[in-house]
Order: C-alpha cells, then sequence, then structure tokens
C-alpha cells in the first residue's frame, strides 16, 4: 500500500489529488506544522533526512520531490490516464509542465513570500530600513519575473484548454500550486482571465474537493 506523509499546508495536497484522480488505493499519515516556526515536525525526518513534504513510502522505499512522486504514480498506477501519449507535441509540453511548476515557477514566489515576509520580523530599529529594502528588491527584480511567468501562463491557457493540450493531466496537478500560491500572493488573476478561469475548472473537480476533505484545510499563501 502507497502512503502519503502529509503535512498540512504544504505541496504534498497535490499528490493526495492525483491518487484521487486514478482512484489509486493509498494511506495518509497526517503532521502538522509548528505552529510559530510554521517548520514541518521532527517526525519527517525518520521518514526522509531532508524532513519535508511530499513524501511517500511503497514496497519498502521512500520517494520524495513533488514532480518524481507524480511522475513515478502516473507511470505506476495510471494505466495511461493523466498523460498524452509518447512522441507527441503534448506529451513534450507534459514534461515541461511537470518540472516547471517547481524549476521555474516557485522560486521567485518563495522570493515574493520572503520579502514581503521580512519587514514584519525585522528588530523594529530596523524595520524602516528592511521595508524599504524588501520594497526596492520586489519592485526591481521579483516582481518583474512573477509578471513574465503569469503572463506567459496566461498565453499558455488562450490557446490550449489545459497546460498540456486539450485534456487535463497530472502538469495540470503540478501546475495548480504555483498558480494558486500566485494568486493569493502577487496578484497573479488581476487582468488575467484565463489563470482564473483554470483555478475555478480544478476547484470543481469531484477529486480535488475529495482531495481537500482528506488532507484538510489549505492555505496557499
Amino acid at each position: 500500500m502507497l502512503t502519503v506523509h502529509h503535512l498540512n499546508n504544504s505541496r504534498s495536497q497535490r499528490v493526495l489529488w492525483l491518487l484521487e484522480e486514478l482512484g489509486t488505493p493509498y494511506e495518509i499519515k497526517h503532521y502538522q506544522r509548528d505552529p510559530v516556526t510554521m517548520l514541518a515536525p521532527p517526525e519527517l525526518k525518520a521518514i526522509h533526512p531532508l524532513g519535508k513534504s511530499p513524501v511517500i513510502t511503497v514496497d519498502g522505499g521512500v520517494l520524495a520531490e513533488t514532480g518524481a512522486i507524480v511522475d513515478y504514480i502516473v507511470a505506476r498506477y495510471g494505466g495511461g490516464k493523466l498523460i498524452p501519449p509518447p512522441r507527441t507535441p503534448e506529451r513534450l509540453a507534459w514534461n515541461y509542465w511537470l518540472h516547471a511548476a517547481e524549476g521555474s515557477a516557485m522560486p521567485p514566489l518563495l522570493l515574493k513570500l520572503v520579502f514581503s515576509a521580512l519587514p514584519a520580523r525585522a528588530p523594529g530599529l530596523l524595520r524602516g530600513l528592511v521595508k524599504s529594502i524588501a520594497a526596492r528588491a520586489e519592485a526591481g527584480f521579483i516582481d518583474p519575473q512573477l509578471t513574465t511567468l503569469f503572463d506567459y501562463w496566461e498565453g499558455v491557457l488562450s490557446r490550449t484548454e489545459w497546460f498540456a493540450g486539450p485534456e487535463f493531466t497530472a502538469a495540470d496537478i503540478m501546475m495548480s500550486f504555483p498558480i494558486e500560491a500566485a494568486a493569493d500572493r502577487a496578484g497573479a488573476l488581476n487582468g488575467r482571465p484565463r489563470l482564473a478561469a483554470f483555478l475555478q475548472k480544478i476547484h470543481a473537480r469531484p477529486a480535488y474537493r475529495r482531495a481537500l476533505e482528506k488532507g484538510g484545510p489549505y492555505a496557499y499563501a
């Protein structure tokens, strides 16, 4: 039996959603973040040395990293579902978006989160200076990158129904997290109706809702 070691408010929500879409039997072991630090509990390090989520255990083995987990689950349990046929343009796009979700999308979103939080964490006497530096970093470096990303996503969805073509695939599950986070953290939906429509469509999927029921309330910000 495949076990998902699920940390609340983490990327492992996508793994639950994928399994629900495929109808694959699985178990969940729940972990809760520290309410002050928001870090994962040390118990996760007993599963994987990095102590992060998602991580799955199956057949005595351990696998971490969302993209690797999604790729493994689709290959082993998918039976051709949620992945385009090989040697097609859609399959090439599928491979791209499976990895772009974490490789290109998440780093600037993480920077946005960090720099937005810096002023509140700075000592009182330095708060004004830190706020000024953070604002300049966001305006001059982070926000332009995010605008380029968001416009690119919007453009792709203006030409095709889903990220890897006309059919919903695991690439859309992977892209859900950065788009949800971008909507919460960086106003990605402003003036981008196709990104907004993408979120509406995935939120309406029964498997998405079942995963939320099993994984618990979710906050992307």
